[in-house]
């Protein structure tokens, strides 16, 4: 009889100790990894090369599942598809794509003006692989990518006459980009050329110039500068230059295109610049000071006055004396006051049940972003009276479901409509044009223009999304969203996942996802945590997780995990956690804090060595996080806070569940280094079995690989580790695709 030898199992690579020892404030931690911060190390590199070799000899058996994922995701997805045609100015402008091609291909075509508001503005009917007569491409991004290692678009802009086209493209992941210009109606590109971009780029309204921001060594937007057409790079103009590192710069045209508008900010006061174009040699006019310490939004604008001329106006979203903010008109001259002695008036009063986001206008309304019950809404007002006893009341677009996500997603300065975003867990995207409301139809109308298709026999009565709440520690109510396939009994045997990320006021707001499905199938029930830190209920809510009340998010998220455990719904021996970015610094704090309520952790692109990065303010972004986190370098007590609770410093011996770090070697946001170092410390001082692993992307940035097809296969990848460790691998009958 042959005897079939044991196959030895895959071994982890094991980084050599380096000490390094970090000092501050008369606390001294020695620091073995340091030394993996070189990227250009070939030490390091062949390092990284061994982690992705052992994660795939260990997680070599989850490929046919992995496959099976791929292939639910690609079935239920209309390849060949296209977006709803916006309107600018004088074209129609859409996205096209085509089965098989990673990108997408941006199209337009002329818009017609026959007189009729409501009809000039109802897109034209495109079909998805059917060309329009006139249909022009401005850029094929297939063409742009080929050969090319990634592929991201950071910014287009066109000209107001529809003439001239400029674009921003990233060939590395590394969020630095290069602007080029196309003439659109001969199709040649210019021979203006600009390196090292970042986010955001737009013509001048008289199209002779293109504005584009500039980052640091640090990788903060430091400037904003202009670009004459036809004139050397080396000549552009520094519009506007940002010296203080804790702060960040943006810029935009206001709606009505007669102001460029700057925004100079943190994430707890802001300062905003304006610029006229019709008189630039005034040079930068500051709204409210930073050191007022405001956090607001200006939109300059003209308002008729009471004799009906259009006159000066700004509509302020501000957080003075409103925790929640609320949204003030006054006028310019006001601001030529001491703040103490100036008057605004008050358009959105402020409430402590109502987050107010922000404020646009429109040539007749103004368009109010709001947060409640956790839920986002958009109300308008008539600019007809507005600040005056004769104001009218909001007007929201109503919608039926509970928990839903509706947003403004494009307008246009003269439009008689907004363009509005709407889904929710089980219903795919929709686009919705909002005509504004007039004396005639008062409430306004919504219309549908697309919804999403889904493919594959999706239909959303598959599927049960609720709303509970867990209870932390100190009595606070924590916000759940419950999402499970309605087949799954309230018999204590499903696996479950709890997903979170608690940072940045960002809110995890309901949203349809196709890959989602493919664990929901597998009888998954998915849990999203709306844990504190984040902006689901208003300001507060996000002051009481951030800098010294920060632990207030992992406990909250245990506490999460906790309700689904007790719920009924679940094995208590078969949940996961997952989270990515700074959700990764929460994957590695609750590993931490509790490792033995977890069957498995996925950490995206984590910040698991916070403390180490925030400490360097020369390391990319590392000043813009004082504000989240507070400033370790001078403060005691938040450094001591701040090594209470980062991963890498409070790991300890115990026994961790299974663990897929996951991340890029160009994320210029979470550094490779830290998920690196995690890894190599957990598997030091690991008593426990189980594998930790990291998947590196060699030739990716902040959101992983570009193209979709390689974005759907590492979803696949990460779903696939999760199903697989909580040995739910097989579909529920009649599940999946039909």
């Amino acid at each position: 009889m042959t005897q079939i030898p044991v196959q030895p199992s895959p071994q982890p690579p094991v980084a050599r100790k380096v000490p390094a020892l970090r000092t501050h404030h008369g606390d001294a931690f020695e620091d073995n990894y340091e030394w993996l911060r070189d990227k250009e190390s070939a030490d390091v590199v062949d390092l990284l090369t061994a982690e992705n070799a052992y994660q795939e000899a260990v997680t070599a058996h989850q490929q046919p599942l992995r496959g099976a994922i791929f292939q639910e995701i690609k079935g239920r997805t209309q390849e060949t598809d296209l977006s709803v045609p916006n309107r600018k100015d004088g074209w129609w402008y859409f996205t096209r794509s085509v089965e098989g091609k990673e990108y997408g291909i941006q199209c337009r075509v002329k818009a017609l003006d026959t007189g009729d508001p409501v009809a000039d503005w109802t897109p034209p009917a495109v079909e998805a692989g059917v060309g329009l007569s006139g249909e022009e491409v401005l850029l094929d991004c297939n063409v742009e990518a080929e050969g090319k290692p990634f592929f991201a678009v950071g910014g287009t802009a066109v000209t107001v006459d529809g003439s001239l086209y400029a674009y921003a493209v990233d060939n590395a992941g590394d969020e630095r980009f290069t602007l080029r210009v196309k003439d659109l109606r001969t199709g040649e590109l210019l021979p203006d050329v600009i390196e090292n971009v970042f986010y955001g780029i737009s013509f001048s309204p008289d199209g002779t110039r293109i504005f584009y921001t500039v980052v640091d060594d640090s990788w903060r937007p430091y400037q904003v500068k202009a670009h004459t057409l036809g004139t050397p790079v080396t000549d552009d103009e520094v519009i506007y230059q940002e010296d203080d590192v804790a702060m960040w710069l943006g810029f935009e045209l206001s709606a009505d295109r007669r102001h460029l508008v700057l925004s100079i900010g943190c994430s707890e006061f802001s300062e905003t610049r304006l610029l006229r174009f019709e008189d630039p040699d005034a040079g930068l006019r500051t709204v409210i000071s930073r050191q007022e310490r405001i956090l607001y939004e200006a939109e300059p604008f003209l308002l008729a006055d009471a004799a009906g001329r259009p006159a000066e106006a700004i509509v302020l979203t501000h957080n003075k004396d409103a925790i929640n903010s609320m949204v003030s008109l006054v006028d310019p001259a006001e601001l030529d006051k001491p703040l103490a002695g100036q008057h605004w008036t008050t358009v959105v009063a402020h409430s402590d049940d109502v987050r107010v986001n922000g404020a646009g206008v429109t040539a007749t309304h103004l368009v109010v972003s709001v947060r409640k019950d956790t839920i986002e809404r958009v109300q308008v007002l008539a600019l007809a009276g507005l600040g005056t006893p004769e104001q009218g009341e909001p007007v929201e677009p109503a919608f039926d479901e509970e928990l839903y996500t509706a947003g403004v997603a494009g307008s246009d300065y003269e439009a008689p409509v907004i363009r509005m975003g709407y889904t929710s867990y089980f219903t795919p995207s929709r686009v919705y044009d909002f005509v504004l409301p007039t004396a005639e139809k008062p409430a306004g109308v919504l219309l549908l223009r697309k919804e999403s298709p889904v493919l594959g026999g999706y239909s959303a009565t598959d599927y049960v999304a609720t709303r509970e709440w867990a209870v932390a520690g100190d009595g606070t109510r924590i916000p759940l969203s419950v999402l499970r396939h309605k087949s799954v009994q309230q018999d204590a045997t499903a696996a479950g996942l709890v997903y979170g990320y608690g940072s940045y006021e960002l809110s995890m707001d309901p949203g349809f996802g196709i890959p989602r499905l493919s664990l929901l199938d597998r009888g998954i029930v998915f849990v999203i945590a709306h844990i504190r830190g984040g902006g689901e209920l208003g300001r507060h809510w996000y002051d009481s997780g951030k800098k010294l009340h920060k632990k207030n998010t992992f406990t909250d998220f245990i506490a999460a995990t906790d309700w689904l455990a007790g719920s009924g719904w679940v094995d208590p021996a078969r949940i996961a956690a997952m989270g990515g970015s700074a959700g990764g610094l929460l994957m590695g704090a609750v590993a931490n804090l509790a490792p033995e309520k977890y069957a498995a952790i996925v950490a995206a692109v984590p910040f698991v060595d916070a403390l180490t990065t925030i400490l360097d303010p020369e390391l990319p972004l590392s000043a813009l996080e004082w504000e989240e986190w507070g400033n370790p370098i001078t403060d005691p007590d938040v450094y001591a806070y701040m090594k209470s609770y980062t991963p890498y410093e409070n790991v300890r011996a115990v026994d961790y569940p299974k663990i897929a770090a996951v991340t890029s070697f160009n994320d210029t946001r979470v550094l490779y280094v830290e998920p690196a170092k995690w890894v190599q410390r957990l598997r030091e001082l690991n008593t426990g079995s189980e594998p930790i692993v990291m998947k590196i992307e060699m030739e990716g940035g902040h959101g992983g690989a570009s193209g979709r097809y390689v974005q759907w296969k590492e979803r696949a990848w990460d779903y696939a580790f999760v199903a697989d460790s909580l040995g739910a691998t097989a579909l529920l009958p009649g599940a999946g695709l039909k």
